[in-house]
């Protein structure tokens, strides 16, 4: 694919406007970023209260990195580069970002104190031993959806593995995965009116995810089975402050990051895989030729080509330079995950889907440092056994209509997809 472009001049680019999100030239706008302004200055956008919503003050600008080197040695450097207050752009209270974000949102070392304690639930073997349960689910979402021939390809496929996984993992029952999808549709959907009109709409989301956490984890100090909330619950870490546990508040507001990323970002990358492989069939026939021998490098891939989140915030503790950029404390700077996933000093023919791509260090989970995306090793592995399920049973499974893209500058998202197929081959 050639290199894209844009109409734009560089002093037309605005990466705080909301309305250039929606342009079709997107990725030629950080193309020509990349190429003659890799670390940029932009006004963030002002947040309109509505009746009943508080209003925050337009925050002070922000500098977006752009290129793949630049995005690593922040992400890498937690001392100069910090996630607190907010990962996200606009500044909001402390407390509410904390609660929301849980520890995402923190440094070190508040967060080395809870990222040792869930860690314990996101290892290797951790994922190994619900191996059996990924393929599982996989298998009968594909049989589930067999006989229809026909369907939205992203909320009865792509977005109920992910989904079923972390509330199976979390001990959720089985009734209540369809109101926690609602729930983060809406967290995740701001800037997009289908989902979140208003800050007190996605507030009460918030507090409803928080509160079904909270009672989760009460009832496994009382009552503890065999899931991941309970060994959170239970788990302790060590330190020259003492042993720490989990409280229940940490674990509700780890609880709401789970359940929204665990879930957005894996839907989104078999979404936006399904679409790439339909869109390029010498790929799609190249991973079909020989599956167990191409899958791991067609799901990086898949992750590459989809980016999932957009971007994350951090912000300077101290004057430095990024990027050949004088950058002051206290100024936020915005790495660019999809951007660093496209940028030619890093990948070669950055634009071209590519299954066999290797090697292939992407920011798709992160770009390393201490917030390297704790369920890489699960994400990993849905995407790979959900292709396979459906690729066994819906050989000619493929993409029949346009995407119904979300309205977002923090996830490249697809809220809708239809999807056909005509053979089924039941196992």
């Amino acid at each position: 694919m050639a290199k894209p472009t844009t109409s734009l001049a560089l002093d037309e680019i605005r990466l705080g406007d909301l309305g250039q999100w929606t342009r079709s030239d997107r990725e030629g706008i950080f193309a020509k970023l990349r190429d003659e302004r890799p670390v940029s200055f932009h006004e963030e956008p002002e947040i309109v209260a509505s009746e009943g919503t508080p209003q925050f003050p337009q925050g002070p600008g922000f500098w977006a990195i752009t290129r793949y080197d630049d995005v690593m040695s922040v992400s890498r450097d937690p001392d100069t580069f910090h996630s607190a207050p907010s990962v996200n752009i606009p500044d909001i209270p402390v407390e509410i970002a904390e609660w929301l974000g849980s520890m995402i949102n923190m440094d070190a070392p508040k967060h080395t104190k809870l990222r040792l304690i869930v860690n314990r639930g996101f290892t290797p073997r951790q994922v190994a031993r619900i191996e059996d349960t990924v393929r599982e689910q996989a298998h009968d979402i594909v049989e589930r959806v067999a006989p229809l021939g026909e369907c939205d390809f992203v909320s009865e496929i792509a977005a109920a593995l992910p989904l079923q996984i972390i509330c199976d993992m979390m001990g959720i029952p089985r009734a209540d995965t369809r109101r926690i999808f609602e729930l983060t549709n809406v967290i995740l959907g701001v800037g997009d009116p289908e989902y979140v009109s208003s800050f007190e709409q996605l507030m009460a989301a918030g507090v409803e995810l928080f509160q079904y956490g909270l009672a989760l984890a009460e009832d496994r100090l009382a009552t503890p089975r065999d899931d991941i909330t309970t060994s959170l619950m239970h788990a302790e870490v060590e330190d020259e402050q003492g042993l720490h546990r989990l409280t229940t508040s940490e674990l509700g507001s780890f609880f709401l990051l789970l359940v929204v990323a665990g879930n957005e970002t894996t839907r989104n990358a078999i979404s936006h895989g399904m679409l790439a492989l339909t869109q390029h069939p010498d790929q799609r026939a190249k991973l079909l030729a020989d599956f167990d021998g191409v899958s791991s490098t067609a799901v990086e891939e898949i992750v590459r080509w989809a980016t999932p989140v957009i971007h994350f915030r951090r912000t300077a503790t101290r004057d430095t330079i990024v990027g050949g950029q004088e950058v002051k404390a206290g100024e936020k700077l915005v790495m660019f995950y999809g951007s660093a996933n496209r940028d030619e000093r890093r990948f070669e023919e950055p634009f071209r889907f590519d299954v066999t791509r290797n090697p292939n260090e992407h920011v798709g989970f992160g770009a390393g440092g201490p917030h390297f995306c704790l369920g890489a090793n699960l994400a990993r592995r849905e995407i790979k056994v959900m292709f396979e399920e459906l690729f066994r049973a819906l050989p000619d499974i493929e993409i029949s209509g346009e995407p119904d893209m979300l309205q977002s500058a923090f996830i490249h998202g697809i809220k809708r997809m239809p999807c056909r197929w005509r053979s089924v081959v039941r196992a």
